[in-house]
C-alpha cells in the first residue's frame, strides 16, 4: 500500500519536471526599464560568513543522513514486519516516505552549494522546488489528521475499529491525502509562474519559498496573496481543525476510563503522534510567528530549518523509542541482516 502512495508521487514529480523544461517565460511587466528575462536567483542561505559554510555543510549533511536512514528503516520494518501490518503503521510508513521528500526537497540544494561556493539557483529549479516543497510539507499535514482519526476510531469506538479502518478505507486515505497535496503544490506552482521578477533576485532563505519569491515580484501580488492565504486555510486550517477535534474526543474518552492503567494505557497509543503533531505545528507557527513579528530575515530561514530538517530527522526516533512493535521490528530487522 506503501507503493501505490508512492507510485502517485513519483508520476506527478515525473510530470512536473515535463511542465517546468518546457516552461517559456514572458518577460514583459509592468516596468520594463526595471525588469529583466529572470533565469536564476541567488539563494543567501543560512549565513554569509565563509568560516560557517564547512560547519553548516557537516551538520546538514548528517542531519539529512540521519533523517534518511531513520525514515527509510520505519518503512522497512513496517514492510517487513507482519505484526505492524495495521492501519497505524500503514500510516506511519507513508509518513516516512513524505518526510524523505520534505527533506531532499531543500537540503540537496543547499548542500550543493556550500560545496561549490554558489549561490545560484535556476529559475525552473525553483519552481520545482516550491512545487516540491508544498506537495510533500502538505502530505505531512494531511497524513497527520488521518493518523489522528485513526487514533479517534481506536481509543472511541475500538470495537468497531477493525471493520471502519478496513485496508481499502485506509488506502483511500492515503489517495486522498496525496491528492489534495499535488492540488495545493499545482495550485503554489501556477500562482509563482505567473510572477515577473525584478532585478533583485536575492532570496534570503536557503530555498525557494513561495511568500520570499511574492516579495521580489514586481507585478501585483494582492490576488496571489489572498489565494495563498486562502490555500493555506483549507490545506492547514482544516486538517488542524480535524486533530484538535479528534483528540477533544479522545480525551474525554480517556477521562471516562475509571482505572488509572487504563487511563495511561489509552493515552500510550496516540502519545508518539502527539507529539509529533506538536512538533510539527509548533515549529511551524513559530516560524511565520517570528517573522511577522521579527524583521530579520536571516533569523527566519534559521527558524524554517526547525520544521524543514529537525522535524522529519525526529519523527522515527520519537516513534521508535516510544512503541515497544516498531523496536521490535527494528532489533528484528537488525539482527536477520547481521
Amino acid at each position: 500500500m506503501t507503493l501505490g502512495a508512492f507510485s502517485w508521487v513519483s508520476l506527478y514529480l515525473f510530470c512536473l519536471f515535463n511542465t517546468l523544461f518546457s516552461f517559456e517565460r514572458c518577460p514583459t511587466c509592468l516596468e520594463p526599464q526595471n525588469l529583466t528575462a529572470v533565469s536564476e536567483f541567488l539563494l543567501l542561505g543560512l549565513s554569509d560568513d565563509p568560516e560557517l559554510e564547512p560547519i553548516l555543510f557537516g551538520l546538514f549533511l548528517s542531519m539529512y543522513l540521519v533523517t534518511l536512514l531513520g525514515n527509510l528503516l520505519i518503512i522497512l520494518a513496517v514492510s517487513s514486519d507482519s505484526h505492524l501490518h495495521m492501519p497505524m503503521y500503514f500510516f506511519l510508513s507513508n509518513l516516512s516516505l513524505a518526510d524523505i521528500g520534505f527533506s531532499t526537497t531543500t537540503i540537496p540544494k543547499m548542500l550543493v552549494n556550500i560545496q561549490t561556493h554558489s549561490k545560484s539557483i535556476t529559475y525552473a529549479g525553483c519552481l520545482t522546488q516550491v512545487s516540491f516543497f508544498f506537495l510533500f510539507g502538505c502530505l505531512d499535514n494531511l497524513l497527520l489528521a488521518v493518523m489522528a482519526y485513526d487514533r479517534f476510531v481506536a481509543i472511541c469506538h475500538p470495537l468497531n475499529y477493525s471493520v471502519i479502518m478496513n485496508p481499502c478505507f485506509c488506502s483511500l486515505l492515503v489517495l486522498m491525502s496525496v491528492f489534495g497535496s499535488l492540488l495545493e503544490s499545482q495550485i503554489h506552482f501556477l500562482m509563482v509562474s505567473q510572477l515577473t521578477f525584478c532585478t533583485n533576485v536575492e532570496i534570503h532563505h536557503f530555498f525557494c519559498d513561495a511568500p520570499q519569491l511574492f516579495h521580489l515580484a514586481c507585478s501585483d501580488i494582492s490576488i496571489h496573496t489572498i489565494l495563498m492565504y486562502f490555500i493555506g486555510a483549507i490545506f492547514g486550517g482544516v486538517p488542524l481543525s480535524g486533530i484538535f477535534c479528534s483528540y477533544t474526543r479522545i480525551v474525554s474518552s480517556i477521562l471516562r476510563i475509571p482505572s488509572t492503567g487504563g487511563k495511561y494505557k489509552a493515552f500510550s497509543t496516540c502519545s508518539s503522534h502527539l507529539l509529533i503533531v506538536c512538533l510539527f505545528y509548533g515549529t511551524g507557527l513559530g516560524v511565520y510567528l517570528s517573522s511577522s513579528i521579527s524583521p530579520s530575515l536571516q533569523k527566519g530561514a534559521v527558524a524554517s530549518a526547525m520544521y524543514t530538517v529537525v522535524t522529519p530527522m525526529l519523527n522515527p526516533f520519537i516513534y521508535s523509542l516510544r512503541n515497544k512493535d516498531i523496536k521490535r521490528a527494528l532489533w528484528g530487522m537488525i539482527s536477520r541482516i547481521l
